[in-house]
Order: structure tokens, then C-alpha cells, then sequence
């Protein structure tokens, strides 16, 4: 019998995937969790097989706590479900030591699948994820951002309006929306939040402590 544990902050989410894996013979739901620090302590409790984790939750996100899981618990297998299909969220997943990832809109045969997958340690990844990753990583290398694309997420994640950034480095607005643009297209996301997010992974933005 395969033990789980389900990490979501949505109690029907956590419900609806309970019903379908408890109805299987060799799989059964040994606990929930709403956010990852509340897993933590589920899983140290129940010592699951496989923990089915969403990635977006309050006080303690998905890649938190599959960090703190891989160095605690290496032995269990953490597969992200996750309604997202963007590709820094599920590398820095993988990276932090999920086993697999699959979107929620997974059929749940295939559901079944990855949960058995996982537990023997075979690496899952939802087709539809699959293809944009290997497309990400045989594309051309991302552009280099400039001094002023990084002057402006610097200003990003300070906080800053884009009023303000442009008073800040005298600007205009329209010219800080189009250094954002083009930040957006080298780094591949689509807001302001992701960019900070990816341009610090990458070592392309350092945080100055005021």
C-alpha cells in the first residue's frame, strides 16, 4: 500500500484528491495539509510514501517545503501538483528535489500512474511540462539584461510603482514600462513579481540591504 500525504491550501482540492486516490486498492491518504509548514509536521508524523504538493500556499510555499522535506526525509517522494505551467516555478520544484510534477488537470489515470511512479522514484513530468522545458533548454541562451533593466527591477523589488521608478531614475513612465517588456521577453515571464524572482535565481539582480 502506497501512503500519501496531500499538501494543498484548498480544502476541496485536498477533498476531491482524497475520493479518487482512497478508491484505488494499493494507494491511501494518510493525511493533509493546508500550507507547507503544516506538512512538515504531517509528514513527520505519518512518514508517507509520496506527498502530492501544490506549489502556491501561504505561510510556507511548496518549493519551502520540498527543500526542507529533501533534507529531512530523502527518502519520500514529493510529486507537485500544481495548476501553473510556468517554467521557473517547476525547475526550481525539481531542483529542490521533487520527484515529478503534473498539472491538476491531469486525467486521473494518469494521476494513479505518477503517484506509483513516484513511489518507486521514477522521475514523472506531465507531457505538456516536458515539452516546455527540453523547448526552454534547446532554445538560444537568455539575453544578458542591461544595467537599466536591472536598475528597474532593483526598484521592482523595493517595491516601486512604475511613477515612481521613473522619478526615481528620471524617466519616463513609458520608458520604464519598456525596459519591463524587454526584461519580461529575456527572462521569459510575464509580470513584474516572476522577473524579480527569475533574475535573482540567475544571479542577474543582487538585493542591496538598506
Amino acid at each position: 500500500m502506497i501512503r500519501i500525504v496531500v499538501v494543498d491550501d484548498h480544502p476541496v482540492v485536498r477533498d476531491g484528491l482524497r475520493g479518487m486516490l482512497d478508491g484505488q486498492p494499493d494507494l491511501v491518504v494518510v493525511g493533509e495539509a493546508e500550507n507547507g509548514r503544516v506538512a512538515l509536521d504531517v509528514v513527520a508524523r505519518e512518514s508517507p510514501d509520496v506527498v502530492l504538493m501544490d506549489l502556491r500556499m501561504p505561510v510556507l510555499d511548496g518549493v519551502g517545503a520540498i527543500e526542507r522535506l529533501s533534507a529531512t526525509c530523502p527518502a519520500i517522494r514529493v510529486l507537485v501538483l500544481t495548476t501553473y505551467d510556468e517554467d521557473h516555478e517547476i525547475i526550481r520544484a525539481v531542483e529542490a528535489g521533487a520527484t515529478g510534477c503534473l498539472l491538476k488537470d491531469a486525467p486521473r489515470d494518469v494521476l494513479f500512474d505518477a503517484v506509483r511512479s513516484a513511489a518507486r522514484g521514477e522521475p514523472v513530468l506531465a507531457p505538456k511540462l516536458t515539452a516546455k522545458l527540453l523547448g526552454r533548454l534547446r532554445g538560444p541562451r537568455p539575453e544578458s539584461l542591461t544595467d537599466r533593466e536591472v536598475e528597474v527591477l532593483g526598484l521592482v523589488a523595493r517595491g516601486l510603482t512604475n511613477r515612481a521608478i521613473g522619478r526615481e531614475l528620471a524617466i519616463s513612465e513609458a520608458t520604464v514600462k519598456t525596459h519591463l517588456v524587454h526584461a519580461f521577453t529575456k527572462l521569459d515571464v510575464d509580470d513584474r513579481t516572476a522577473a524579480v524572482t527569475v533574475a535573482l535565481e540567475r544571479g542577474l539582480l543582487r538585493l542591496k540591504r538598506r
